[in-house]
């Protein structure tokens, strides 16, 4: 086996689809770079929500005040069997290029990001309605917002790639075109993934906890 086929930035296609597999290297290595950009982003605000969950409670509630360990820990659960799903749709289309168990998987992954996206909305209403804890309630509070929110966005962004990329392997098949695609778009679920892991260790345990 040569080193491309054993250092690769993706899915590894070399045993059954060498075309896609060539043609994914440079691709895929510069898609990383994009998501390391996008890492930058969130840890400045992982910074930021340190900084004010600690010197920017003001009058406001705090952390342990507000937040729902159990919701989070769903939401948590969510992700990640979202995540395990869409590793199956990527096993479909490396060994078995089976279009139909594609679209069966990136389903049940986009039907356990909604239902993520959904409790984290809910979550919103209820430290809302209930605290009262608004983003202008304190600093703090507006920095779990602006970063979980952006989570939020990314997550919502995913799942429109995902709606277009099952139109896409619907019309074109698994095409090397396609495979590429999809694979950027596990690489990019994924990584949201190990945010949100970020996001349930030091905003949720760590503010409940303290």
């Amino acid at each position: 086996m040569s080193l491309s086929e054993r250092l690769h930035p993706g899915i590894n296609l070399a045993g059954t689809d060498p075309e896609s597999h060539e043609a994914a290297e440079e691709v895929l290595f510069g898609f990383w770079i994009f998501l390391m950009s996008d890492l930058v982003l969130f840890a400045v605000l992982f910074a930021t929500y340190a900084a004010m969950s600690v010197q920017g409670i003001a009058e406001g509630p705090r952390p342990a005040e507000v937040f729902d360990l159990t919701a989070a820990f769903l939401e948590t659960l969510l992700l990640l069997f979202s995540s395990f799903a869409f590793g199956f749709a990527m096993l479909e289309m490396k060994y078995r290029e089976n279009r139909r168990g594609v679209l069966g998987w990136l389903l049940v992954t986009g039907l356990l990001g909604a239902g993520f996206v959904g409790m984290e909305l809910h979550d919103y209403y209820v430290m809302v309605t209930a605290h009262g804890a608004t983003p202008q309630t304190s600093g703090f509070l507006s920095a779990y917002y602006l970063l979980t929110g952006t989570h939020a966005l990314h997550v919502s962004s995913g799942l429109v790639w995902m709606a277009v990329m099952a139109v896409q392997v619907v019309v074109f098949g698994l095409s090397p075109a396609v495979k590429l695609r999809l694979m950027r778009l596990a690489l990019f679920w994924h990584m949201l993934d190990v945010v949100w892991i970020g996001i349930f260790t030091f905003v949720y345990l760590y503010g409940v906890v303290s």
